[in-house]
């Protein structure tokens, strides 16, 4: 995996991966997302994939899963994240509260890379609920 990050003009970048996607981000401008909103999504992201996988993977009928992040910072620089929390609403009929509790537990602790990497510095938690389709 490759990518390159392009300086723009004052606080601003444009990432690109070697599929030639790109992705403009700034500091100090909400037109564009931080780089901390898309670590933060980045979490989010990863984390769901393993959700929805390990669902699929357990024969649970999933039909929809969003995960909500709430974070905490650093009021001084580095403004590091302290804290994030990653709330599954889980989506589905007849879903297994048991597997639904596992996969997601399993994600921040075994399987999401983003999140291990985070979790070494940062107190990373879940919570989750089952939504009836």
């Amino acid at each position: 995996m490759k990518a390159e990050v392009k300086w723009v003009e004052d606080l601003k970048f444009v990432g690109k991966t070697d599929k030639n996607q790109e992705i403009t981000m700034a500091s100090g401008d909400s037109t564009y997302f931080s780089p901390m909103e898309m670590v933060l999504m980045a979490a989010g992201g990863c984390s769901s994939v393993d959700v929805v996988d390990g669902l699929k993977s357990a024969n649970q009928e999933v039909t929809a899963c969003v995960a909500k992040l709430s974070s905490e910072r650093r009021e001084t620089a580095p403004k590091l994240f302290t804290y994030i929390n990653i709330h599954f609403e889980v989506t589905g009929n007849n879903l297994d509260s048991t597997v639904v509790e596992r996969v997601t537990a399993d994600s921040l602790q075994k399987y999401c890379s983003v999140c291990l990497m985070l979790g070494e510095g940062v107190k990373m938690t879940h919570s989750w609920e089952i939504i009836s389709a």
